[in-house]
């Protein structure tokens, strides 16, 4: 039992020694390796600081310098494109106060007469979706509990100028009257706005080859983690991807393809940092304020820092577990030099009841006289 157990810590402990060879991160490398920092594009404008998708959301992420916005577009039962993720208007407006009857159909069965009666921020203060509402000063919390849902046009014209813009679009319902041209009426309202082409990323696959032609400037973006060959094939540019469904390997390959990667959605500094140091160019964002204050990765090492550390830490601990065994031995080995007899005084000295007297008396009479007990000693033990 005893090698048997020896034999389980034993590989334990060779285990955790080599534990270090399978840990693999892009921020083990060499400084002077490093890429440059990820650009950041602020997920619906800037919703930890402002309610998603309103003019104040971009606003806010204007004032951070963000590289880029992303957006959710959808159009209006009457034809106007205004921003809203969800297909209903339940978690970002008050609808069901307004038109409760109304609350459960598709954004996209309004009139842009119906939806401007709404409010788009009092439920970012309600619900604090971010735990920042509370930090809002006094003219910001005022102004988000006033935000209205807005239009895409509005959007446009706050970032127009030096921020780039990738788009997401909703499906509409099959009876919208804008059903087969809803791309072609967005399209319009771009280009109108006086954004350069540049500047926009065309992400839904719906009509692309309609606006390669009106819009050659525009960088095709595909959200599908597809072969790169393929991709460029199709004339895709860059890719919009989840960052939980993309490896180092991935970026290294389409990087090497000449692809740009965009990874959503990027909230933590140590998280952004791992992209960092794995050669991601740009990530969308919830908390762009944060982001853009992370002068370096939290997390870099050379290789041969890393090695060193846990070699050492190996070595110390090696040393440590070597002198508990000596110890241990060596207490061992001085417990079994005591005499039995000895141990039990040595015990009682500590103890002051009748049964210690009684245990004492046996001990002292047995040294006495080794043989038969005497009468004494046979009183003692009846007592």
């Amino acid at each position: 039992s005893q090698m048997l157990m020896f034999t389980a810590y034993l590989a334990v402990v060779v285990a955790l020694y080599l534990v270090p060879l399978a840990i693999s991160s892009p921020c083990i490398m060499e400084k002077k390796a490093l890429g440059p920092k990820p650009a950041i594009l602020g997920h619906r404008g800037a919703p930890m600081l402002a309610p998603e998708n309103t003019l104040m959301s971009f606003q806010k992420a204007v004032e951070q310098k963000v590289y880029g916005v992303q957006a959710d577009v959808v159009l209006s039962y009457d034809g106007v494109p205004f921003l809203m993720h969800d297909k209903t208007l339940r978690r970002t407006t008050n609808v069901e106060e307004v038109f409760p009857e109304r609350a459960y159909e598709h954004s996209s069965m309004f009139n842009w007469t119906d939806l401007e009666k709404l409010n788009a921020g009092e439920w970012f203060l309600q619900n604090d979706p971010f735990w920042t509402a509370g930090s809002l000063s006094r003219a910001d919390y005022l102004e988000a509990a006033n935000q209205s849902v807005c239009k895409l046009e509005d959007m446009l014209e706050v970032i127009k100028d030096n921020t780039s813009l990738i788009l997401n679009f909703q499906d509409l319902p099959a009876a919208h009257p804008y059903y087969s041209t809803y791309i072609n009426i967005t399209l319009e309202t771009i280009l109108a706005s006086g954004i350069r082409q540049q500047a926009v990323m065309w992400l839904p696959d719906t009509e692309r080859q309609l606006v390669r032609q009106v819009a050659p400037g525009f960088q095709q973006t595909s959200g599908l983690k597809l072969d790169a060959e393929r991709l460029k094939e199709k004339g895709i540019v860059k890719l919009n991807l989840r960052y939980t469904k993309v490896t180092n390997e991935d970026v290294r390959d389409y990087t090497m393809a000449n692809l740009s990667v965009n990874l959503y959605t990027v909230n933590e500094p140590w998280l952004f940092s791992i992209l960092w140091c794995a050669g991601v160019p740009s990530v969308t964002s919830d908390s762009s304020h944060l982001l853009h204050k992370v002068p370096f990765p939290i997390w870099l090492m050379p290789p041969d820092e890393y090695h060193l550390i846990w070699i050492t830490s190996d070595l110390i601990s090696f040393l440590v577990i070597v002198g508990v065994f000596i110890f241990q031995k060596w207490r061992l080995g001085s417990i079994r030099t005591y005499n039995p007899e000895q141990i039990m005084l040595s015990a009682a000295v500590r103890r002051s009841s009748q049964d210690v007297k009684i245990m004492k008396e046996k001990l002292i009479f047995s040294g006495i006289n080794p043989g038969k007990p005497d009468k004494e000693s046979s009183l003692a033990q009846q007592n």
